[in-house]
């Protein structure tokens, strides 16, 4: 963390942390990745835009889908990744 002044900036704005609406956020984007249209594009452009949007739904939806806790200031995201999907 450093300097105090460093510090003093992170527990500001832990304050207003709403963990709950940022993994709310991450369902969103999950959802907008899976739902968008492919672009008029072919070929290996079109190749690559599917395998990044397949990883960025996955990214998405594992942080979505993370319990969480603050543990002495450090917020702990938990993600079972043993649970079958549905």
């Amino acid at each position: 963390m450093g300097s105090s002044g460093a510090m003093t900036i992170y527990d500001e704005r832990m304050a207003d942390l709403d963990v709950d609406a940022m993994l709310e956020r991450f369902r969103q984007r999950a959802h907008a990745v899976r739902s968008r249209s492919l672009p008029p594009i072919g070929g290996d452009e079109r190749t690559q835009f599917i395998e990044q949007a397949q990883l960025d739904y996955q990214d998405f939806a594992i942080v979505a889908d993370a319990s969480w806790r603050l543990d002495n200031g450090i917020l702990i995201l938990e993600v079972d990744l043993n649970r079958e999907t549905s």
